[in-house]
């Protein structure tokens, strides 16, 4: 496990950033790269621990899991003398995260899923919520740490810990891995680890806080077809798609339960019963939250 270290003149945070924790999310690998190669990471207070490659054995077989087939982020804290997949996260909590006083954790979506850049953290813990406000993303989820996930390890030492989601597994997101730089970035500068300031625009755009993300799921087997792209602002109860038959004979519409954001889309044209489609951030003022959505290109629509 690959680890960088750069450590300032002066005292200050222990800020760890990791990414592919699952081996085929590869955009956290980019952000860390390229943060690292950033003049203004070379002069900080305090501590920046990065570590692009967790989980190696997942990356060089292009794959979520390690050789064992178990999920990393499902088995923290670990143990030394469990399996492969466990004693990795073992050694990740004890050697780094224990030294950490702030967390980033890198994420993209799944295979053939897409996620809209997002920060999922914990906000009913106070610094959680200042940390994840410095990281300016166009959105902040606020969702209870999955059991066994390496955030939830975090939580439980009340250590502040973001998880910044964007892109699809195996694919580089340009428009999310510039937002992640910057957002890392504006995040080092709110814990007071920036010796110089991060350059900013003079129009900073707002963030959409939600604290309900809901699944449209498949209502039967067949062709998914929708127009719907990630950022999208939809209405309740808005016609989002279909999924047919080859020949269309038979259909079933998609519908939203509340209007939201799209954060997340299944990009596979082929479903069966129950498989997700897309993913839904509730928002309830629409026009409210428009502004935060225009950094990220394309630009939204309305359905």
């Amino acid at each position: 496990m690959p680890v960088r270290v750069l450590h300032g003149a002066e005292s200050g945070p222990t800020l760890l950033v990791c990414a592919t924790i699952h081996g085929d999310e590869v955009n956290g690998l980019e952000i860390i790269y390229r943060l690292l190669n950033n003049p203004l990471v070379h002069q900080i207070r305090g501590t920046l621990l990065a570590v692009p490659i967790v989980n190696a054995y997942g990356l060089v077989t292009a794959t979520r899991y390690l050789p064992d087939g178990r999920d990393l982020n499902r088995t923290f804290p670990g143990s030394k003398n469990g399996s492969l997949t466990a004693r990795l996260a073992h050694v990740l909590v004890q050697d780094l995260l224990s030294r950490a006083t702030h967390v980033i954790d890198l994420h993209t979506g799944g295979t053939h899923r897409s996620n809209f850049p997002q920060i999922r953290a914990t906000l009913s813990l106070p610094q959680t919520l200042q940390f994840a406000s410095t990281f300016h993303p166009p959105v902040i989820i606020d969702s209870t740490a999955r059991i066994g996930s390496f955030r939830q390890a975090a939580d439980k030492r009340a250590i502040p810990s973001l998880v910044y989601e964007t892109g699809e597994a195996l694919r580089f997101d340009e428009p999310g891995i510039e937002l992640g730089v910057q957002g890392v970035l504006s995040a080092m500068d709110g814990i007071g680890m920036l010796t110089e300031p991060v350059p900013q625009t003079s129009d900073r755009k707002p963030t959409v806080f939600t604290k309900q993300s809901r699944w449209l799921r498949a209502p039967a087997s067949g062709v998914f077809r929708t127009q719907c792209q990630l950022g999208d602002l939809v209405a309740d109860r808005a016609d989002l798609g279909s999924v047919s038959d080859p020949l269309g004979d038979s259909k079933f519409r998609v519908k939203t339960r509340h209007s939201g954001i799209v954060i997340g889309r299944n990009n596979m044209p082929l479903v069966h019963q129950g498989d997700p489609l897309l993913h839904i951030a509730e928002v309830t003022n629409l026009a409210a939250a428009e502004p935060a959505l225009e950094r990220v290109a394309p630009p939204m629509t309305h359905v």
